[in-house]
């Protein structure tokens, strides 16, 4: 029978929680050139992105530490440098700022980082009501984008509203893939109807780079005609002759804006014969 004081150290010893050092290690890393091996086989290297997650994990908890500090202090400071560069341009910019916001667009945009609404229009804090998801998507269902629709037209009176989508889009990438998503599928299941309701023309288009950027554009054109749908912009067209809704797509090559140039009233009318709202 073994020994209880030996069994309570054996016992000890195995339930010891690892130390967070280990937990950062990548386990079967390759060989050092320095190190010994029974093999001669030459070990194979690893790719970019493997090669980014073993730095990552290899960092020292310390360091993992201070680079989120960094990150997070870096935007301080950028706000601190941009804050004092507007009021050195103007010093009332600050105080007008506060008074209230008078937007003239309302942009629905993708939650891609690389497209900022104000940065790639020229626009300055104020002129744009932003609402941004993955893939810039307008549904009906959702309260989060219909409830902005409602506040820009109803109380802040916009007079654009914007759908701007972007080539090389993941959101749509990923519904043109045979994959389960899990919780995205809801989400995606948007785009994929938009490829069922225009698959005749997608699937005549050979080259799939091309066939993706069509899907992209049609996208913003469908989400175009679901705001339009909405009762907020058909009766503020109705009595203002505002907002007019535009389609638009960025490039990443270029930095430029293709105006996908929709027909507005055409589109409203077409609509109207079924989702006419404009009565109370």
């Amino acid at each position: 029978m073994v020994n209880s004081r030996v069994g309570t150290r054996l016992l000890q010893s195995l339930i010891r929680p690892i130390p967070r050092t280990r937990l950062l290690s990548t386990p079967n890393l390759p060989t050092p050139r320095n190190a010994s091996s029974s093999s001669s086989t030459p070990t194979p290297q690893p790719s970019s992105q493997t090669r980014h997650t073993s730095t990552w994990r290899d960092m020292a908890e310390n360091d993992i530490t201070k680079y989120l500090r960094q990150t997070h202090n870096r935007v301080f400071e950028h706000n601190k440098a941009w804050a004092a560069d507007k009021k050195a341009k103007d010093p009332e910019f600050f105080a007008k700022l506060s008074a209230g916001q008078n937007p003239e667009y309302l942009w629905i945009g993708c939650s891609d980082s690389r497209i900022p609404a104000e940065q790639i229009t020229g626009l300055e804090p104020g002129d744009a009501f932003v609402h941004r998801n993955i893939a810039n998507l307008v549904c009906n269902t959702d309260l989060n984008v219909m409830s902005v629709i409602a506040y820009a037209v109803a109380h802040l009176k916009v007079k654009h509203i914007v759908v701007c989508g972007h080539y090389g889009c993941g959101g749509v990438k990923a519904a043109m893939t045979a994959k389960d998503l899990g919780i995205l599928n809801p989400w995606l299941r948007n785009i994929r109807d938009v490829y069922r309701l225009h698959e005749r023309e997608l699937d005549v288009i050979a080259d799939e780079t091309a066939r993706y950027d069509r899907l992209v554009e049609l996208n913003v054109l469908e989400q175009c005609r679901n705001v339009i749908k909405s009762a907020s912009v058909q009766q503020s067209y109705a009595k203002n002759k505002f907002p007019i809704v535009h389609g638009w797509v960025f490039g990443f090559h270029d930095g430029l804006l293709k105006d996908l140039e929709i027909d507005f009233e055409a589109m409203l009318r077409e609509i109207q014969k079924i989702y006419n709202l404009t009565e109370n």
